[in-house]
């Protein structure tokens, strides 16, 4: 589903900006993925995707360590699969497939007691991404109440550097973005189940044992949350290790619900299945969205609209032999350059008429809706 997704979407002007201009990790391995399996919207994201792959193996692999039953940890992985949040950054150019999938690497080294091998994930970890800092703090409180001299060392110098390389902003004027945080997590887990991931967390902290993964869950949750009161944050920071409480979470759910006899877990069977129904539904209409065009007023509320019209309009141009174009929109003039339309040439494209002949109308639409129209002109 997610190669279908990758395909049927356009680049984002983020994305393009990533890919022409950025320096980082990410821009390396989308620029070398699309140099080796061609400049398209597959070989942009497969790197991505790839990662994504390898952190479920990772998550099945941990579960094994705390979840006895075969069947909770494909529940497990299953559910992880399934969250919007870690879809989105599956599918998209950013670092978050990148932060999960060696925030796992590390926590699976670590408590299979790799301690070399994982202290050298932590290292590289610093050159990754800035949003790394956030789980050297976790991984700090976790040393220090399970008194890990070397690790409480080792995340104190890393959180020193991260901060000396990238720093952390948390200036401005106390603005209040707690509720508007929240409706991120939302968003990232779905509302029923990041309701139940919360519950999770707070049984954990008061009744059960805490390990590695609550620590780096919790304490991600509780630092965003906190400076959330003074600053819209990006979640991008934070989401990604929060997520990995998932295993966190079937490990309560199945505790509780098995101690109960048959009779008395209808209403945990019936939570169950409207939070996998629901988390089904999001991931469908992800995937699935174009379709929704065609009962919107106005396209431009789509969720997705970043993600389309690029490519169609790349097409459409390409079409009329046109690979050049007098654009003033600078944000599409980076999308279309993905596609190998350059700025220039004879032509000029233009969201409103300019004048009412000696133009082509291409109009880009989905199920039978126009999303946008573009005017083209030749000027010479």
């Amino acid at each position: 589903m997610l190669l279908y997704a990758a395909q049927s979407i356009s680049i984002s002007h983020d994305e393009a900006n990533i890919f022409f201009n950025g320096s980082s990790l990410v821009h390396y391995l989308a620029v070398y993925s699309t140099h080796f399996f061609g400049q398209n919207d597959v070989a942009l994201r497969l790197p991505f995707i790839l990662f994504h792959l390898a952190s479920i193996v990772l998550l099945y692999k941990i579960g094994k360590l705390f979840l006895k039953k075969r069947v909770d940890r494909i529940f497990s992985i299953a559910i992880y699969a399934l969250l919007p949040g870690v879809n989105g950054v599956a599918l998209f150019v950013n670092s978050g497939s990148l932060v999960i999938f060696f925030s796992l690497l590390f926590t699976y080294l670590y408590l299979k007691e790799h301690k070399i091998a994982s202290h050298v994930v932590l290292i590289v970890c610093l050159f990754v991404d800035n949003s790394f800092a956030i789980f050297y703090i976790a991984l700090f409180i976790y040393a220090l109440m399970k008194r890990k001299t070397d690790l409480l060392i080792l995340t104190l110098i890393l959180f020193s550097a991260s901060m000396y390389l990238y720093g952390f902003d948390t200036g401005g004027k106390p603005r209040g973005y707690f509720i508007d945080t929240l409706g991120v997590y939302a968003i990232v887990f779905s509302p029923l189940l990041f309701l139940y991931f919360v519950y999770a967390m707070y049984r954990i902290l008061i009744k059960e044992e805490k390990n590695l993964l609550w620590y780096i869950s919790f304490f991600s949750l509780v630092v965003s949350l906190l400076l959330s009161l003074r600053q819209r944050l990006l979640l991008e920071d934070f989401a990604p290790f929060v997520v990995l409480s998932v295993p966190l979470m079937i490990k309560v759910f199945f505790n509780s619900y098995r101690v109960r006899l048959p009779s008395f877990r209808k209403l945990h069977t019936f939570v169950f299945a409207i939070v996998l129904i629901t988390l089904i539904a999001n991931t469908m209409l992800s995937v699935f969205n174009k379709p929704l065009y065609a009962f919107m007023d106005d396209p431009s509320k789509h969720f997705a609209i970043n993600y389309d019209i690029a490519k169609e309009l790349a097409t459409e141009l390409k079409a009329k032999g046109i690979t050049k174009v007098i654009i003033k929109d600078d944000k599409m003039a980076l999308r279309l350059k993905f596609y190998n339309i350059e700025r220039g040439g004879v032509y000029k494209l233009t969201t409103q008429k300019e004048i009412d002949e000696g133009f082509e109308k291409i109009d880009i639409a989905y199920y039978g809706k126009t999303v946008k129209t573009f005017y083209l002109y030749r000027v010479i």
